[in-house]
């Protein structure tokens, strides 16, 4: 049937091309979403190679994070941004999964994370959630924990109180305003667990900080961080 099909794929691409969600230019192979070009020259990070890297210095005094990844480094108008603007607000949601079965892939292989339980996604309100259909962490926990081998727990964590964007406040101002934000949904599963929390971008760590938080309240958690992307200033 698929290959049946093929033939009127071909010619609706000829009127709506399908194109790279990464440059918006080119167009990836079929059954692709990212082109050749930029899976091979995305600006990878490899923070997942080292403890101490961009990503965790920082927590550096504020929590006890074990590691801390971000697949790639972000600028304004770079291919990235490309890739999480249309993973948040396009509805592009192959973008969080294919990502996350890239990062899963890479994790299995580095002893950091190697002793990784359970991978919880950074809520959203329900509001938000509503109005967007999705949580972009979560499906980009869903696709690490494919290639990972770990257990997705998509509602591990919720959040209680609605926020407006915080995109261009301080890490003071993102602090005080997620303070009382977020609570664990499912202690018992997660207690004495390595627990993995899942973002889209590390910007100033607010957010990810005060979930971690959160979660090294259960006895014997310890915690990782993972995000698609980490804001470069």
């Amino acid at each position: 049937m698929r290959n049946l099909l093929r033939p009127f794929e071909d010619l609706l691409c000829l009127f709506f091309p399908h194109l790279c969600l990464a440059c918006e230019h080119n167009a990836p192979p079929y059954g692709e979403h990212i082109c050749t070009s930029c899976r091979l020259t995305l600006p990878e990070s490899n923070y997942h190679t080292r403890k101490d890297n961009p990503f965790t210095e920082k927590f550096w005094g504020r929590i006890d994070l074990h590691a801390g990844t971000a697949m790639y480094l972000f600028t304004k108008e770079s291919r990235v941004q490309h890739l999480i603007h249309n993973l948040k607000y396009k509805r592009k949601q192959e973008v969080g999964i294919i990502l996350g079965r890239r990062l899963g892939a890479t994790l299995r292989h580095a002893p950091l994370f190697a002793d990784v339980d359970v991978i919880v996604p950074v809520p959203l309100h329900l509001r938000k959630l509503r109005i967007r259909g999705y949580n972009q962490s979560e499906v980009f926990a869903e696709g690490i924990s494919e290639t990972f081998g770990r257990q997705h727990i998509g509602d591990g964590m919720r959040r209680v109180v609605h926020s407006a964007s915080q995109t261009k406040q301080s890490r003071e101002a993102r602090l005080h305003n997620v303070g009382e934000v977020f609570q664990v949904n499912k202690p018992k599963s997660l207690e004495g667990k390595h627990i993995l929390l899942v973002d889209d971008v590390l910007t100033t760590g607010a957010t990810l900080e005060t979930c971690a938080s959160r979660l090294l309240e259960l006895p014997g958690t310890r915690v990782s961080m993972a995000t698609i992307a980490i804001a470069m200033h």
